[in-house]
């Protein structure tokens, strides 16, 4: 492949569409960005217009073709938000605003569809997985319950990615990836699993044919070509949803190595040579983008976001100060939480904001800090912070390892992973590496292209083209990993000690303005 040529990657993603341009070295020629907004028209709601996903992707494919004019396009892949609905009546128009991952509102629809296949041990007996609220599959189930005219017109269901896929092929298809975060999906088989569908009440023709993340599932038509400004017959390769894909763009697909991603939510994730099964399905059992390759994580629900929490915190004190430190920068927070000490001066957060998924799936578990006395000071206070997000992760590592998974090193991703100091705190308290990658930053639209580049046979594999991926940086275990280590047995105490109260704390009589 010349130099003048690309596979290009494209992510759907919650807040924008971003297109990327990968040469055959592996390198990164141009990115660009389109934004647009999600809608919460109820609490605990959360929809977007597929449309806006569609005028983000032309913007973010014309301006990613603008900076490298005359860029042959050999192959497109694609990533996005995983468990979106986003439903189509028969001559394909959308029926209602996409639901999206974050959307919480069918926990009921949930363990309904739990009930109906015969509990919990039956349904991981069928997925590995259990069926939570933000899949894709209690969503259906919440339109047939609660908008039957718009439900009897449904003939199809596409994630948010694959719809993209259908406006630029015209073909229905998704891939296992994706398919698996659906709930609906058997992940040891790699196929639809039948009797799920069937005791949901899901026809199962509304699901799209399922392909292998590899495989090219259509070309460009004309009509797309015109729209987007790209050349017609352009192979389109399966992809991946974004939490599974984003490992490879980090050089993640065979066992050894973790991956931790620090957005507003953390992920601990790693690669399998063959699915496992799931313990209570407290983890996350997918299929990987590699047909030989399957996926495990677990999602903590507050990462980066309870940095931005203490930071809003801080704000309403603005006002007492000449330079309240909710101004500073990212950079500077990191200095602030170095004048601490490693375990904050015995000081303790538990970072469970927003309630928790993994290892507790506690929507009432709430946050904390543990160990506070009139010595401690805002430098103490944002490290435990940092130090409880990561305890956090390795909560789930210590779930994962009593599937008998292992792990020697860190690949860190997401914008946490921009601090040195903060990936030194990974090092330190998973007692290994943690290393960055070029390919890390980018996210699903890196792994999109590197997937798209295996498919049209640019790379032989997903190993070899994983091996792409170039260390950019490196940090080793410090002699604060035995504070850590006590630090850490601390923090596992705390929830089992703590969840009753959590769940007293969350009786609605305490919320005067909800009562309100």
């Amino acid at each position: 492949m010349a130099i003048d040529t690309a596979i290009l990657g494209i992510d759907i993603g919650t807040s924008g569409c971003k297109a990327l341009l990968l040469d055959a070295a592996g390198t990164v020629l141009a990115t660009h960005t389109a934004t647009y907004d999600a809608s919460a028209p109820r609490p605990g709601w959360s929809e977007q217009d597929p449309e806006d996903w569609i005028t983000g992707a032309r913007a973010a494919i014309s301006g990613v073709l603008a900076k490298r004019p005359g860029t042959g396009i050999v192959a497109i892949g694609l990533s996005g938000q995983m468990h979106g609905l986003t439903p189509l009546d028969e001559a394909h128009r959308v029926l209602r605003p996409a639901i999206l991952w974050n959307d919480q509102r069918n926990a009921a629809e949930c363990a309904e569809m739990t009930e109906a296949v015969g509990g919990l041990s039956a349904l991981l007996a069928e997925t590995n997985n259990r069926m939570l609220p933000g899949y894709t599959g209690g969503k259906i189930v919440w339109m047939r319950k609660h908008e039957p005219e718009a439900y009897r017109r449904l003939r199809h269901v596409l994630n948010p990615k694959d719809y993209l896929r259908l406006r630029l092929t015209g073909e229905l298809a998704t891939e296992v990836s994706d398919a698996s975060g659906t709930g609906l999906f058997d992940v040891r088989r790699r196929a639809w699993s039948t009797k799920v569908v069937e005791a949901a009440g899901i026809d199962p023709a509304v699901l799209p044919a399922c392909h292998e993340s590899q495989e090219v599932s259509g070309r460009v038509s004309a009509s797309a070509a015109d729209f987007f400004g790209l050349p017609q017959g352009l192979p389109v390769v399966g992809g991946g949803g974004d939490s599974v894909i984003q490992t490879i763009g980090a050089g993640v697909i065979d066992p050894g190595d973790l991956q931790t991603t620090v957005g507003t939510a953390g992920i601990l994730a790693c690669a399998l040579a063959a699915p496992r099964d799931n313990p209570d399905g407290r983890l996350q059992v997918f299929c990987n983008v590699a047909p030989d390759r399957w996926h495990c994580m677990g999602v903590s629900l507050n990462a980066g976001g309870a940095l931005a929490w203490l930071r809003r915190l801080a704000q309403g004190f603005g006002d007492l100060t000449e330079n309240g430190w909710h101004d500073i920068p990212f950079d500077r927070l990191m200095e602030r939480a170095a004048a601490s000490t490693a375990g904050s001066r015995g000081l303790i957060f538990l970072p469970y904001l927003n309630g928790e998924r993994c290892p507790y799936a506690d929507p009432d578990a709430r946050g904390a800090f543990l160990g506070l006395t009139s010595r401690h000071g805002e430098s103490d206070m944002i490290r435990s912070v940092l130090e409880g997000v990561v305890f956090a992760l390795r909560d789930i590592y210590a779930l994962m390892a009593e599937t008998g998974i292992a792990a020697d090193r860190i690949r860190a991703s997401g914008g946490g992973a921009a601090s040195t100091f903060w990936r030194q705190i990974q090092a330190d308290v998973f007692g290994c590496d943690v290393v960055t990658t070029e390919g890390a930053a980018e996210g699903g639209a890196f792994g999109a292209a590197i997937v798209a580049g295996v498919g049209v046979g640019l790379w032989p594999d997903a190993s070899t083209a994983a091996g792409l991926c170039r260390t950019v940086s490196r940090q080793s275990p410090s002699k604060d990993r035995g504070v850590y280590a006590e630090m850490f047995d601390i923090y596992r105490s705390l929830y089992p000690a703590l969840q009753a109260t959590f769940g007293r704390l969350a009786d609605p009589v305490f919320d005067r303005e909800e009562q309100a």
